[in-house]
This record gives C-alpha cells, structure tokens and sequence, in this order.
C-alpha cells in the first residue's frame, strides 16, 4: 500500500468518525433542548421591526432563553383566532407546521386582528375557538406546556380596522379561558402599555418593543425575570 494510499485511508476514518461523533453530538443536543414554539399574527411574525429574522420577539426571545431552547416563529400576518375571521390562523400552513413541531412550550397570541369589525361580529365564538386550539396542542404527543398571552396594546385610535376597544373586551374572555383550561397567561398588554412611541403604526412594535413583549414571554416561561443583553 502506498503513502498515499494509507493518508487516504486514514483520513477516511478521521472523517467517519468525526461524522459519528457529530450525529451522536445533535442527537444529545436534541434530547437537551427545549423545542418553543410561537403562534400569533404580524406582532409574533415580527412586522414593524427592522428584521423579522433578527428582530422579531420570537427571534430576540431566541437569544435570551439561550442555546438549551430552540424557538420558532410561526406568526402569520393578518390571522385571526376566529375561524370565522377573514384570515383564520386554523387555515394556515403555519397551523399545520406548529402542531407537528414537537413543542415542549406553545406561545399563543392572537386576537389583535380579531377586533377588526368584520371579524368581532362574530366575538361569541372566540372563547370556543381559543379553547378548541388549545386542546389541539394539549393532545399532541409532546404534552407541551401552552400559554396564552393578552395582546399588546393598541394606542390612539389603532390601525386597519384594529381597536382598542376589542383587545380590552377580549383580555377577560382570555384570562376566563385560560384558568378554565389551566393553562397560563402572560400580560402582554402591559409590556407595552404607556409606551405609544413603540408602535409607531399604533399595531405593530419596532425593535425595542418587541423586546419587551420578549422579555415578557421569557418572564412567563421561567418564571424570572430576563436579566442581560438580548
């Protein structure tokens, strides 16, 4: 056998081995990591801020939980919770991948779009709905954590149809919901509540604050408050 030859060979096996070693690495870090997954609308997707990607609370919650959590954006601009809204989130591709995400943790927040008049006509069937979504992710195999979150504020008179009037008519129904169905609720209607300068469309929150609805969430799952640079 040549020189060459056996460097070949030996790199070869370098190679195996390091190849072995690395699916036995991703297959430690996946039974390690804490699968979140977030439902919601344009707020969720990230829309006001400078990147969706980078920018949006899903993204900058990403960051603050840390490397044991893996979060992924599902928001879907313009979804309602309703499903008899004109974009309902149950219709979406985004439904479909969320409910086979594996989730350890499910974030929902919809409803902002649900105050549009054409969808809160049909405000009696928004408890149903929520708890019918709720009971999907609860009988999934990975028996996620859910919790269900208040919708951000909505300043002066709002936008696209979007009121004020509606997320403060909706934060009881969902409070009432989620002790019925035993799950938890994060505020984000206080996160950004007196801080109009953060939604400048009077909807969707720049960058800052979106990190706070992320500081938030983060609050709702550990129980901590975040503490550090995002």
């Amino acid at each position: 056998m040549t020189k060459r030859i056996v460097i070949g060979v030996g790199l070869a096996l370098v190679f195996s081995l390091v190849r072995a070693r690395g699916v036995v690495a991703a297959a430690a870090d996946e039974k390690g990591v804490t699968r979140v997954t977030c439902v919601g609308d344009s707020i969720t997707f990230g829309a006001g801020t400078k990147s969706p990607r980078t920018h949006s609370y899903p993204a900058q919650l990403g960051r603050m939980l840390g490397a044991s959590y893996v979060v992924t954006n599902l928001g879907v601009s313009g979804t309602t919770m309703l499903k008899e809204g004109d974009h309902p989130y149950w219709k979406t591709g985004q439904m479909k991948r969320a409910l086979e995400s594996k989730p350890d943790v499910v974030v929902i927040m919809l409803g902002t779009n649900d105050t549009k008049p054409q969808n809160w006509k049909f405000k009696d069937q928004f408890v149903g709905d929520y708890k019918e979504m709720i009971e999907e992710f609860k009988k999934l195999e990975s028996k996620p954590k859910v919790f269900v979150c208040l919708p951000p504020v909505v300043p002066k008179t709002g936008n696209y149809g979007i009121n004020e009037a509606g997320v403060e008519e909706e934060m009881p129904m969902i409070r009432k919901l989620a002790e019925e169905e035993k799950v938890s609720v994060i505020d984000n209607y206080s996160a950004l509540k007196g801080k109009d300068e953060l939604l400048p469309d009077n909807v969707h929150p720049n960058n800052e604050g979106a990190g706070l609805l992320a500081r938030s969430v983060y609050e709702g799952i550990t129980g901590k408050k975040f503490d550090g640079e995002k």
